[in-house]
């Protein structure tokens, strides 16, 4: 109960601590997928450092506090974490969860995602979309999108925008956490040799409803064309 927490890593610190040799989530038997989800949702940001702490009864005990003092505690102190320690939160969501698969297949992010906020951690969905006047909730949003012959090397910005753009959504709300799952994830086929991470990510023309200028006059736009 009195394990010491640590914050997100920040700037210098991010760099001195995560960058050279044996340093992020050892991999081991195809858990890249969750190697990686798990480094971006928690080595330098704490936007849901809720999932580290929430209260019993709502999570389950045991996969939370694997994932808080195995995984995201030696990240953050160390910048390493032992394929072992994976391999112990893999078991227990094999456990947990429907799929018997966990410990040795590759996965798709979204499953690993859904299980330990959904069905472990009892999260709210962290994203409202619009489709067609049909409203959804998820956790994370998969990037969808034909071959682009005028994208070599996209940045995430111009990928989110298309994306949206091809599959008519639009965001319902300002989201407390966007999860983007890029396209370039399998052992198959990918459609981007590198992506450009965005470090920042303008969705005001993604929002529902929102003011916005006309692009001829610069008042408040009353139409928009896709």
């Amino acid at each position: 109960e009195g394990r010491e927490s640590f914050p997100p890593l920040r700037n210098e610190a991010a760099v001195r601590v995560l960058q050279g040799r044996m340093k992020g989530i050892q991999g081991h038997c195809n858990s890249c997928y969750m190697d990686a989800a798990l480094f971006s949702l928690f080595s330098c940001t704490s936007v849901l450092d809720s999932m580290l702490f929430m209260p019993y009864p709502l999570c389950d005990r045991n996969v939370q506090g694997i994932l808080r003092d195995e995984i995201v505690n030696p990240l953050r102190r160390t910048g390493f974490v032992r394929a072992s320690s994976v391999m112990h939160l893999r078991e227990q969501l094999t456990d947990k969860g429907q799929c018997s698969s966990f410990t040795n297949a590759e996965k798709d992010p979204e499953e690993f995602l859904n299980l330990i906020m959904q069905q472990i951690l009892g999260i709210e969905p962290l994203l409202k979309l619009q489709s067609g006047g049909q409203e959804q909730e998820c956790y994370c949003y998969q990037i969808f999108m034909d071959k682009q012959e005028d994208l070599v090397v996209p940045d995430v910005q111009q990928l989110v925008e298309r994306s949206f753009l091809s599959s008519d959504l639009k965001l319902v709300e300002i989201p407390s956490c966007f999860i983007i799952q890029m396209p370039r994830f399998g052992k198959e086929y990918k459609m981007f040799s590198k992506i450009i991470p965005s470090l920042e990510l303008d969705i005001t023309d993604l929002l529902l409803d929102s003011p916005r200028e006309c692009c001829l006059c610069g008042d408040v736009a009353t139409l928009e064309c896709s």
